[in-house]
């Protein structure tokens, strides 16, 4: 079986590592541009590899311009070393050097001995069961915007609870992907990045055909690390006239709650051919 992934095997260059994406990591709006969560695991991945004895609880992404499917760097810096709190700062930048992404990472050391016997939680957020959900399509077609293969292709497969209804409305999902590199198996954070990005199309107010709902940032800030091959979102979002809206989705694994999504959306009304 040929291994699906979202990248070429990246290469070493003086500006960082180098990344070619697959036809996987293409998003839905610009054929010629990247799908946010791909990139934001690679993020992820530099930013552990600065840090790798301090756990990354959060990190912000703010997508400046849309990340090419040319290919970019990616480049990271430590900017605070501390015993129980740190900080990293990554770029994505393309082969002429402009800024396509930045992004900030928050890093908490683990409490050793553990403080209690297992986690604490009030949410009372009641967690579907994978067993239960079944197969079914990713919600958004790249294909009817740019007659291109992208993201939502075969290296991103879905599940849907039992009372999931098709079309627009805050939503619960499983998504389980392609790994990010060859030969390389991603972390529990760098795995999560895909299912995170889509919570502003998880939980679309409408279609995008009739109105463009692209985030411009991302945050994910995860508890602890997720469990297994699946992962879950529970998305709802707010639209606002003007044109901004808000995508907010608690992550979760067959286990429990692990963290949550949040994006900043830009609300367009769709280009015409």
């Amino acid at each position: 079986m040929v291994e699906m992934t979202f990248f070429e095997t990246p290469t070493d260059e003086a500006d960082g590592e180098w990344f070619t994406p697959t036809d996987h990591s293409r998003g839905p709006w610009d054929g010629d541009a990247c799908h946010a969560g791909p990139p934001t695991g690679l993020l992820v991945r530099a930013m552990e590899r600065a840090l790798p004895d301090v756990r990354l609880a959060r990190i912000t992404v703010e997508l400046v311009k849309p990340i090419p499917m040319a290919g970019f760097h990616v480049a990271v810096e430590v900017t605070r070393r501390g015993r129980t709190v740190a900080g990293t700062r990554a770029t994505v930048t393309d082969g002429e050097g402009t800024v396509r992404a930045t992004a900030t990472g928050l890093h908490a050391a683990l409490q050793e001995p553990p403080l209690f016997d297992g986690p604490l939680d009030n949410s009372e957020f009641h967690k579907p069961r994978l067993a239960d959900a079944q197969p079914g399509p990713f919600p958004i077609d790249a294909r009817r915007h740019h007659g291109r293969p992208g993201f939502s292709g075969e290296a991103v497969r879905m599940r849907y609870p039992p009372e999931h209804r098709e079309g627009p409305g805050s939503s619960t999902v499983w998504m389980n992907t392609a790994q990010l590199i060859p030969g390389e198996t991603p972390s529990p954070f760098q795995a999560i990045c895909p299912l995170a990005d889509c919570g502003n199309a998880f939980s679309r107010h409408a279609e995008p055909w009739q109105v463009q709902f692209a985030n411009i940032d991302l945050t994910i800030a995860l508890h602890r690390d997720p469990v297994g091959e699946w992962f879950g979102s529970r998305t709802e979002s707010w639209w606002q006239p003007g044109g901004v809206g808000l995508a907010d989705a608690i992550l979760f694994d067959d286990e429990g709650p692990v963290g949550r999504a949040l994006q900043t959306v830009v609300l367009r009304a769709p280009q015409s051919d």
